[in-house]
């Protein structure tokens, strides 16, 4: 959510923001319904101050015995208690209308972030690891995984198109890796494992922003709950109307869930395969800090997300998103793409981004720097550390062998019971 101070202050600054999202101008529209909603207020209040002073002056008449003066008064009291409510509504729609206004539009772009439209405008920052040299045609992970218990048929035969199911070794790899990642996340680097809600309702969809906008991506309970997109939702939110000491940051926050995404947005992409589906894992990174320490807990968080990848030894490249392609409550987003052989190409594996007060403003969460009476909302940053099934996407496709099997990263044989290799069924 914006502020509308910074608005008031400069609201050419403001559409130039908007301009790089390719929105077009806000600010009048929006500075006008503010006047709007001033002028009624100033009014309601004045209307407030009169009554009182009609009402205190309603027994000095008396009390003078002038019942004239005081009968007036008395009607004019009358009037305001009919007006002020009539006021009161109006300035409680026009505090609602500008709320909505000020909810409707993206984050604005850091001065850092590229101009852009889409991804084909993405800065590549850096790369690691070389990809491997196959002796052999590398095949998609679509092709070799059913003979190692990637079940795509039974998962559609259970819950429809974008479900799969897991067999044996190939469940086990896919637990093994969410468990290095929250192990390397909270012995590694630094973060607070959590166990948060699957189900969450309006006022924290709508706090991280996925609520109003992008109603159309998630899947609703019959109670009006919403299933978590990803765990940003209820980490982020764990914070919502609370005022933090300044001592308590910076909070860093993950969470290994299942996440559930309707994919209204992606129809005809990647139908084929384990890499978008309405139902998959992730270790969620969290971090909740001061405004000055948010740019370099963006590296921090984005690095930690570098280093699950590096420790599987998975080629990878780091990307600072264009101003077209970042997330709707970012303002500035670096992306981690992960290399797929199968495919040839490197594909998104982690997002990680920092996303200033505007989620903060949306939930009401701020704290209170020392020494000082006043608030100031906090920053929230959030980052995959990383996505699990894209990451066994990733291994399968690295690690395969012309057999058909798949070498096990070193450092998930102990998570994998000392299981070296995955074996196709006969």
């Amino acid at each position: 959510m914006h502020d509308i101070k910074l608005i008031r202050d400069n609201p050419e600054a403001f559409d130039a923001g908007l301009a790089r999202r390719e929105v077009a101008p806000q600010s009048a529209a929006i500075l006008t319904l503010d006047a709007e909603r001033r002028a009624v207020a100033t009014r309601m209040q004045e209307a407030q101050s009169r009554r009182n002073e009609a009402s205190k002056a309603i027994g000095a008449a008396m009390g003078k015995g002038d019942r004239d003066v005081a009968e007036r008064l008395k009607a004019e009291v009358a009037e305001l208690k009919d007006v002020l409510p009539r006021l009161e509504a109006e300035e409680r729609d026009l505090t609602a209308r500008l709320q909505d206004e000020l909810a409707r539009w993206p984050n604005l772009p850091d001065a850092a972030v590229p101009e852009g439209v889409d991804e084909s405008q993405n800065v590549e920052v850096s790369r690691w690891g070389t990809p491997r040299s196959f002796a052999f045609a590398p095949k998609e992970h679509a092709d070799l995984g059913p003979a190692l218990g990637l079940d795509f048929e039974t998962g559609a035969l259970i819950a429809g198109a974008r479900f799969t199911f897991l067999r044996g070794q190939m469940a086990r790899l896919q637990r093994a890796l969410g468990q290095y990642m929250l192990d390397a996340q909270t012995q590694q680097a630094g973060y607070t494992e959590c166990a948060t809600p699957l189900l969450v309702r309006d006022e924290a969809a709508f706090g991280t922003g996925q609520l109003p906008k992008f109603a159309e991506d998630l899947f609703r309970t019959t109670d009006g709950r919403w299933l978590i997109p990803t765990a940003e939702v209820s980490l982020t939110n764990s914070v919502r109307e609370q005022i933090l000491a300044e001592a308590d940051l910076p909070l860093r926050l993950t969470a290994l869930t299942p996440c559930f995404r309707s994919e209204a947005g992606a129809a005809g992409r990647d139908t084929r395969g384990y890499i978008r589906q309405h139902q998959f894992e992730k270790v969620e990174l969290v971090t909740i800090c001061r405004p000055k320490d948010s740019p370099a807990e963006h590296e921090r968080m984005t690095a930690a997300a570098e280093a699950i990848l590096q420790g599987l030894e998975l080629p990878y490249r780091k990307m600072l998103l264009c101003a077209g392609d970042m997330g709707f409550t970012a303002r500035l987003t670096y992306d981690l793409e992960v290399w797929l052989p199968g495919q040839n190409a490197y594909r998104e594996i982690s997002s990680c981004s920092n996303c200033g007060d505007f989620q903060a403003r949306r939930m009401n969460a701020r704290y209170r720097p020392d020494g000082q009476k006043g608030t100031e909302f906090v920053h929230t940053l959030n980052g995959s550390g990383l996505a699990v099934g894209r990451t066994l996407v990733a291994v399968l496709e690295n690690y395969q062998e012309a057999d058909g099997s798949v070498t096990i990263p070193a450092v998930l044989v102990p998570y994998m019971g000392g299981i070296t290799r995955l074996t196709p069924a006969a």
